[in-house]
């Protein structure tokens, strides 16, 4: 039974395990988040953003980087503990 285990259900458990990891470094993605923080700043610079709705894009993304940070730093931990 174990030996089937490891022949059948290892394998797939690993390649649900690559692809959440995949799947969580695209929805984090901090260089995309980045750059979207920079685009808001722009828009806002050039008069194609009011101040109102930059300030809340400004928010909204910062939250976003500071999470994609806080998962980042759980995937680097959780790589170095499988090592």
């Amino acid at each position: 039974m174990f030996i089937l285990d490891d022949v059948l259900v290892k394998p797939f458990f690993s390649v649900l395990d690559i692809l959440h990891t995949m799947a969580l470094g695209e929805m984090y993605d901090m260089g995309s988040i980045r750059d979207d923080i920079k685009e808001n700043q722009l828009l806002y610079e050039i008069g194609e953003r009011p101040k109102a709705e930059y300030e809340e894009r400004k928010q909204e993304l910062e939250a976003e980087l500071e999470m994609a940070e806080l998962i980042q730093s759980q995937m680097r931990d959780r790589m170095e503990v499988k090592r």
